[in-house]
């Protein structure tokens, strides 16, 4: 059974993709059987979504996150703690895991993730897309939550990141 039930022109979140706007509930036909659905915009780029009622906690579908919890991502994105695999594989693989919660701390941590390694060396083109994935997804819930513009997410963004990194060098650099 679904835990939460949305209203029409609710904004939700659908994992790994962003912001969507519940645009109308109704019923729909899949292999003969009728289920109650969401249809869903991304707000990004008008692409539309079904999802049926039933399986919303399957995708993961979930309400936008509250002011607080802006907060406790932003300290998880300036604290300098980062976890890396050495093989991109590994790598990869822990991030996508983390990326198709759809939650907001874990898309965080890949967002970090990847942002350290890309001071390193540079990413591969799957990693690339999925950092792209990773910071809009947060800077879309970011915008929406606080009621900003995008632009002005992407800046509190980007400073929380290279915030992390100073603190990371710092870190480093007392260790040796």
């Amino acid at each position: 059974m679904f835990s939460v039930e949305y209203k029409v022109g609710q904004k939700v979140v659908y994992p790994y993709y962003g912001v969507t706007k519940v645009e109308k509930i109704e019923v729909a036909r899949f292999d003969g059987i009728e289920e109650k659905c969401y249809h869903l915009r991304l707000l990004t780029n008008d692409v539309q979504i079904t999802v049926p009622v039933v399986n919303q906690d399957l995708v993961g579908l979930r309400p936008l996150c509250d002011k607080k919890e802006i907060k406790e991502l932003f300290v998880v994105l300036e604290d300098g703690n980062i976890d890396t695999y050495k093989d991109w594989k590994g790598r990869y693989k822990q991030n996508l895991d983390k990326m198709r919660t759809g939650q907001l701390i874990e898309v965080a941590e890949v967002l970090k993730n990847l942002r350290l390694v890309s001071e390193r060396k540079s990413l591969s083109f799957r990693e690339k897309k999925m950092f792209e994935n990773a910071k809009h997804f947060i800077v879309s819930e970011v915008a929406h939550v606080k009621s900003i513009t995008e632009e002005s997410s992407i800046k509190q963004v980007d400073s929380a990141l290279e915030s992390s990194l100073a603190k990371r060098q710092k870190q480093r650099a007392t260790a040796s």
